[in-house]
């Protein structure tokens, strides 16, 4: 009987160590859940503010006059996929 206390007992003791561990393992969690997080609001404005930079150079670019072929025809097919899709809303309010 007294063998089966000390297993018992021991159990008990590995329990708690892991018991202990999986709390620590759920804190860092949560701690990297809310930095996972962060970057992404950070990712997601830097994105943003990319996308203001490139259309800020494309204005530029555009008021110069230095466009090469290439960024001409990706411009002009950029500009035809907004007209296709103010022209798809405009039919969605006249409907």
């Amino acid at each position: 009987m007294a063998v089966l206390n000390e297993h018992i007992t021991e159990l008990q003791e590995k329990l708690q160590v892991l018991l202990k561990a999986y709390r620590q393992v759920q804190k860092e969690n949560q701690r990297l859940e809310k930095e996972l997080s962060t970057f992404q609001q950070l990712q997601a404005s830097n994105t943003a503010a990319l996308s203001v930079l490139e259309q800020k150079l494309a204005a530029a670019r555009m008021s110069s006059g230095s466009w090469d072929p290439e960024e001409k025809l990706k411009l002009q097919k950029q500009i035809d996929t907004y007209l296709k899709e103010i022209d798809k809303c405009l039919a969605l309010l006249h409907a």
